[in-house]
């Protein structure tokens, strides 16, 4: 069964092309050492909001409803990346996640930060079989 690593990080607007550069070479390596799928995704700041996404029974005007900028601590200036990693299998992941966290390419020391690493928030996921088509 495929196994997911997610992603997701408060990045300062100003450091989108630097960011997105970053996202390339890591994709890049990731892929190499054995990823099925790279996904980076820029926070849609215009919408939908929470409240779009709950049925009209259960929507709530008074609800404070969670959003992914304050999941992620997004300060002024930053907004948020949602990224994921498709491995085949967990034993694929931490063989593969040893290797590109060695991986010279991965060592970004000589580069200005594009984000703030410290503020990342990951972890991984096993996928649920739903149905018809599932693994």
């Amino acid at each position: 069964m495929s196994y997911i690593d997610c992603f997701l990080a408060p990045v300062p607007r100003a450091n989108r092309a630097a960011y997105e550069r970053l996202a390339r070479i890591s994709a890049a390596v990731v892929r190499e050492h054995g990823a099925v799928n790279v996904v980076e995704c820029w926070l849609d700041e215009s919408g939908p909001q929470a409240q779009s996404y709950h049925g009209a029974e259960t929507k709530g005007s008074e609800i404070a409803y969670g959003s992914f900028t304050t999941a992620a601590g997004a300060r002024q200036g930053e907004t948020v990346v949602l990224s994921w990693v498709e491995w085949p299998d967990k034993a694929a992941r931490d063989v593969g996640m040893e290797k590109v966290t060695n991986d010279p390419r991965m060592q970004f020391g000589d580069q200005p930060a594009a984000f703030d690493g410290g503020r990342l928030i990951a972890a991984g996921f096993k996928p649920m079989p739903l149905g018809i088509g599932d693994a």
